[in-house]
């Protein structure tokens, strides 16, 4: 396994588009985004996608290639992302996957686990009964069914909750029953970069991101949005906030307040996620980077 996969994780707002450029431009490879609010071509201030500027510096791929009206699970970006690699090493003995959606960082290191398939009835029962019910009634529904999943599951994270029941109820079987599946190996050496600060730093960052989206054009991008709102890729962070000023129940004041302090908590669980990896390899954000480049030529073959 001559090929590396050099992984580029930390919690949002911390630089990680910034040293994948530099990390592609020093070893000549493409980058491969793991975020998963990115992936949509609607949403560019409010997942704050890479600028064009950004874009021209390396080669990018799965950077808004799909429509909010898409249904794209873990399982096809798997799939997606194992293909695209095996074309890029191709060329190049490395490739550089970045992104904080840990569960998708995980899908292409690990492997995910063996799902049944779903059955398309139960996804739009559910996609209804949240639309018409709120999110209370999914948590609960989880609860009844799988308790153990439940009371571990982020609980606000529409699309892990509404995961767990889909499998659930397709397979009559609890979610966290196909959370035991072994790990597959990779045909690529894997090598995993993972960017911090201490929390005042990340949350001062983070602020001044929020305040630089809303400067960009956010709300205008939220209200081109507003007649989507219910669909499951807008029930996110910095659009949700705002669908709430635009429905009037919210000052825009308070809205961006919301978004600040559900994004702070938000990297406070990427951060509790990644934590849990030992394979990781912390570096500062501001640390030089020939010197996570000389840590990558160590561990590479």
């Amino acid at each position: 396994m001559n090929n590396t996969l050099i992984v580029i994780i930390g919690p949002t707002a911390i630089g990680k588009t910034s040293l994948s450029i530099s990390l592609a431009k020093h070893f000549d490879c493409a980058i491969v985004s793991a975020d998963s609010r990115q992936f949509y071509k609607e949403m560019s201030i409010g997942t704050a996608a890479p600028s064009l500027e950004e874009l021209s510096q390396a080669p990018h791929h799965f950077i808004q290639h799909k429509s909010i009206n898409d249904i794209y699970t873990v399982g096809d970006f798997e799939k997606d992302t194992l293909e695209k690699l095996d074309s890029l090493f191709t060329n190049n003995k490395y490739a550089i996957l970045v992104g904080g959606s840990g569960l998708y960082v995980n899908a292409v290191t690990k492997g995910l686990d063996n799902f049944p398939e779903i059955d398309p009835e139960i996804r739009k029962r559910l996609q209804e009964a949240y639309k018409n019910f709120g999110m209370e009634h999914l948590q609960n529904q989880l609860k009844n069914l799988d308790l153990e999943y439940y009371n571990k599951v982020d609980l606000q994270n529409t699309h892990r909750v509404m995961r767990a029941l889909e499998v659930s109820l397709s397979s009559g079987k609890p979610y966290s029953s196909f959370l035991t599946t072994p790990k597959k190996k990779r045909p690529f050496n894997i090598i995993k970069i993972g960017l911090t600060a201490d929390r005042e730093m990340i949350y001062n960052r983070i602020n001044l991101r929020v305040d630089q989206m809303v400067e960009e054009g956010l709300i205008d991008e939220v209200k081109s949005l507003y007649e989507f709102k219910s669909l499951n890729a807008l029930n996110t962070v910095g659009y949700k906030e705002l669908f709430n000023y635009l429905d009037g129940s919210w000052d825009l004041d308070f809205a961006i307040s919301e978004i600040k302090k559900n994004t702070r908590r938000f990297a406070k669980r990427q951060l509790t996620w990644f934590r849990k990896d030992p394979e990781i390899e912390w570096f500062d954000y501001q640390k030089d980077v020939q010197a996570i480049v000389h840590y990558i030529n160590k561990k590479s073959p």
